[in-house]
């Protein structure tokens, strides 16, 4: 504990003061010189630092001076250094004996909070002791809840009784040469199973008998949201399918048509000539009329699909752009991590609530990202930022953006025509059908130079309110 300044000098003046009495209290037992005032040097030495320490070795040595005026100066100085030297060690001893169990205290405080430190990550953490056997010794309460298992009934089990597979024996060889933890399957003690991460530590100490201390974590919910994001990737490339196969059918409704009709001319002026050759001709102008009606027919086909694919429309909801997007971070990150490139999002989520169809527009993030990483391919350090944000109280933005080789200028615009590709062997729909899906939602589906370096794909979306007021 600090002392304020000058604190232990009156301390020493007070304790010489005292030997002095103490002293003069004894004379008439004998003469005691310097002997009384050793507990004074060393009441000081305990209770203040070495300046106040010397100060009451000084006024000790004046004191026996005055009260010894009848010793010869020889004998004054011999008896005043004998004392100061004696005096010196034992409060150098008592100085240091004080550091030490100041440095004692210190390091059980440091222990103290180490041990209570220790004590809370064993709470918080699923803790298995195992002996060499393979048998429980001892476990956490997180482990208990985790296994399902009370530690009174779990103890004195092997450990094998929760992880089937698991062998003692075999897995410490295997954590040691590198093979790393891994993931196991586990069968609760209510029947459930789990996945569990299993991180091994051996006990070298041959006489303790907690031989093995086993670290459990749980990755059910990993599994389960791998899972997730394995079969909404699926949901997604279905979606993507109808989508290009709508595409492709509006495509080719449209160009069928001309060369449908040109036949029908072509039939038409055919029929005008046979009918100048008399009647000779007759059977083969019913022929020309059958294929005539035929193609007639096919182009009814035609244009009624053209209708149901122009006049066809989706429920619109609202819905949270962040939620909608961060629902599929696990797709676009397993997109992003087949092309080696990291996938950043920076979404405002406090102003996202916009009016759109849940899976079209996951399926038009899929395909802008996907594109983003396939354009990234052989770059030096590959990213994909996707952004949004709302721009206007009727407008959110939402962008994805990459430092590829970007796209010419002059091909900006082909690059949304449908069964137009820049990759080999790509069909040339899945800009077309990001556009045809962000054109569903009243947005227009842009493409510019990103201060990225490569290109950035960015449309809006209706805003809850915007659609209300409408």
């Amino acid at each position: 504990m600090a002392q304020a300044p000058w604190a232990g000098y009156p301390l020493a003046i007070v304790a010489v003061l005292a030997a002095v009495g103490i002293r003069t209290a004894l004379e008439g037992f004998g003469s005691f010189y310097y002997l009384p005032m050793l507990p004074a040097v060393m009441a000081v030495a305990l209770l203040a630092g070495r300046r106040e320490t010397v100060f009451a070795i000084l006024l000790a040595i004046t004191a026996n001076v005055i009260l010894d005026r009848q010793d010869s100066v020889i004998d004054m100085i011999v008896n005043a250094v004998l004392f100061a030297t004696v005096a010196w060690l034992i409060s150098e001893g008592f100085r240091r004996l004080r550091v030490s169990r100041r440095h004692a205290d210190e390091l059980s405080l440091r222990l103290a909070r180490r041990d209570h430190m220790l004590q809370t990550v064993l709470v918080s953490v699923p803790v298995v002791m195992l002996d060499r056997r393979g048998v429980i010794r001892s476990l956490t309460p997180s482990a208990s809840v985790l296994l399902a298992a009370s530690e009174g009934l779990a103890t004195g089990e092997p450990f094998s009784l929760f992880v089937e597979d698991f062998d003692l024996k075999t897995f410490a060889p295997r954590i040691a040469g590198g093979a790393g933890p891994g993931s196991w399957v586990a069968r609760r003690g209510d029947g459930q199973r789990l996945h569990l991460n299993i991180q091994l530590g051996i006990n070298e100490d041959e006489n303790d008998p907690d031989h093995a201390i086993l670290t459990l974590t749980d990755l059910t919910a990993t599994h389960t949201a791998d899972a997730q994001a394995r079969e909404l990737h699926t949901q997604l490339n279905r979606v993507w399918r109808l989508n290009s196969l709508g595409e492709m059918a509006a495509t080719l409704a449209h160009e069928l048509n001309q060369p449908l009709s040109a036949a029908v001319t072509y039939l038409h002026a055919a029929k005008t000539d046979m009918r100048r050759a008399g009647p000779v001709a007759d059977s083969a102008g019913r022929t020309v009329d059958m294929a005539k009606g035929q193609l007639l027919r096919a182009g009814e086909i035609i244009r009624r699909m053209r209708e149901l694919l122009a006049h066809e429309t989706r429920g619109l909801d609202v819905e949270r752009t962040g939620t909608m997007i961060y629902d599929l971070q696990g797709v676009l990150e397993m997109i992003g991590g087949t092309g080696g490139a990291t996938i950043e999002f920076y979404i405002d989520e406090e102003n996202d609530r916009v009016w759109a169809e849940r899976i079209q527009f996951q399926q038009a993030m899929v395909n802008l990202v996907r594109n983003a990483v396939e354009a990234l391919e052989g770059r030096p350090d590959p990213r994909v930022v996707v952004s949004g944000r709302a721009i206007s109280p009727e407008a959110y933005e939402i962008r994805v953006e990459d430092n590829g080789a970007g796209i010419a200028t002059a091909d900006m615009e082909s690059i949304f025509r449908p069964l137009i590709s820049t990759k080999s062997g790509g069909m040339g729909l899945g800009l077309s059908v990001t556009r045809t899906i962000i054109e569903s939602h009243g947005g227009v589906l842009k493409v510019e130079a990103s201060p990225l370096g490569g290109a950035a794909f960015s449309f809006c979306l209706m805003r809850e309110r915007e659609l209300l007021d409408s």
